[in-house]
């Protein structure tokens, strides 16, 4: 008998930034009550139901999180990128995303436009497709959405993989 070939998906490469290991615990007021490990699982659902692969990475260290952007050159179709604090001044960040040739989507919990000052600009913006704030742990799900839809835009995403 003969086997089927294995089907490759595109690869998703999930990244979180600083303290969003402690989702859950932080500020449940603002970042509500939901792990990291359930908005990636969340995430990891909606991309195999859109014909992809979500790969999560979290690190709390800069230099670390700008390494994984630079591994996944070649290798991810897209990047969906939760920076945390790093947000506001991570240059180094905003170049090694500026760098990589896929879809970059910025995600945050919260509407950063609505709280602290400093939090209303992002250096990251800049180099992402565009950026889903403010929609609490469905902002996951909502990534992965448009990630899929300007993937099946680029033809990197089959269309029966876009349902």
């Amino acid at each position: 008998m003969t086997q089927a070939p294995e089907v490759m998906h595109p690869v998703v490469l999930l990244l979180s930034g600083p303290n969003l290991g402690l989702l859950g615990e932080r500020q449940p007021e603002i970042y509500g009550s939901e792990t990291l490990a359930h908005h990636v699982e969340a995430a990891a659902a909606e991309a195999r139901t859109l014909g992809m692969a979500i790969e999560h990475v979290q690190h709390d260290h800069e230099g670390d999180l700008v390494e994984e952007v630079h591994r996944a050159r070649g290798r991810a179709a897209a990047i969906v990128v939760n920076p945390g604090a790093l947000t506001h001044y991570s240059w180094a960040l905003h170049d090694a995303l500026k760098v990589f040739d896929g879809v970059v989507v910025e995600l945050h919990i919260s509407n950063p436009a609505a709280r602290e000052p400093f939090r209303h600009t992002s250096v990251v913006s800049a180099v992402a497709d565009g950026t889903i704030a403010g929609f609490g742990g469905l902002g996951y799900r909502l990534a992965v959405r448009a990630v899929a839809e300007l993937l099946l835009q680029r033809g990197v995403l089959a269309a029966a993989g876009a349902r």
